[in-house]
């Protein structure tokens, strides 16, 4: 299944699944949609933290049209949408059709989950992309640098990866700049301020393989809605973490 087929199948209500581990290949993103007198600071706010937001995409303001998927609608091509009203979520809903407005901007932002397909030919092994689920994922003690309206603690996402195949994991991932890059911690999750990594603070959990594995945390593009409900905003929308708006960008071609 293209991205373009699960766009389509999401539209319809014919897919409520995580999207990790599906169209794979295709970059997937995060997305968040704000009043249009806050974009620009939002897009400051991104430049100054590039590894838990990097920019794919800021639509026109009021458009729901993304250049990078070719007949797409940010309204119904997404599983689920948040909605925060004054930094308080109220709902989640299945489509915007009847929230949108001439008044809102969105920023399509770039998400891990667009390395994972690398990762699993080079032979590493993930539970949570073998078996389409979600990703665990932590906030934690390190701070973003903050804007005029926006500023919040770093949200990572974490993946068992063998110590032999470590090396591997930075090398392949380093080359995915916009989602996410590198691995920003390593080992102990204590020194970024997790106290318990059986709990997440979203998605799921998932036990290790082997037992030389190693958790290894990457900046994520849940940081943004952190931010953004610190800042309360009188009206947010973002994605739920997990149910990510697919492109057709080719995560080969597009870093």
């Amino acid at each position: 299944m293209n991205s373009n087929q699960l766009r389509e199948k999401i539209r319809k209500n014919q897919f409520n699944e995580p999207t990790c581990g599906y169209a794979k290949g295709f970059i997937q993103t995060n997305l968040v949609i704000i009043e249009n007198e806050y974009a620009d600071d939002f897009n400051d706010f991104c430049n100054k933290n590039p590894k838990p937001c990097p920019i794919v995409e800021r639509l026109d303001e009021g458009s729901y049209y993304p250049k990078v998927a070719y007949d797409a609608d940010l309204r119904t091509d997404l599983v689920f949408y948040k909605k925060f009203i004054n930094g308080k979520f109220v709902s989640e809903l299945d489509n915007l059709k009847n929230e949108w407005s001439s008044s809102l901007t969105a920023f399509l932002l770039g998400c891990s989950f667009s390395f994972e397909y690398a990762l699993q030919s080079a032979g590493i092994y993930m539970p949570h992309f073998e078996k389409k689920g979600n990703v665990a994922m932590y906030s934690t003690s390190i701070e973003t640098i903050p804007t005029r309206y926006f500023a919040g603690p770093l949200v990572v996402s974490m993946r068992w990866i063998p110590k032999n195949k470590i090396d591997d994991v930075v090398n392949i991932t380093m080359k995915y700049k916009k989602n996410h890059g590198e691995p920003i911690h390593i080992g102990n999750p204590k020194e970024i301020g997790i106290d318990s990594i059986e709990s997440p603070d979203f998605g799921e959990y998932w036990n290790p393989v082997n037992k030389n594995d190693t958790p290894v945390f990457w900046a994520c593009g849940v940081t943004p809605q952190l931010s953004l409900q610190k800042s309360k905003l009188r009206i947010v929308y973002t994605h739920s973490p997990g149910y990510m708006f697919v492109t057709d960008l080719k995560d080969d071609e597009y870093n």
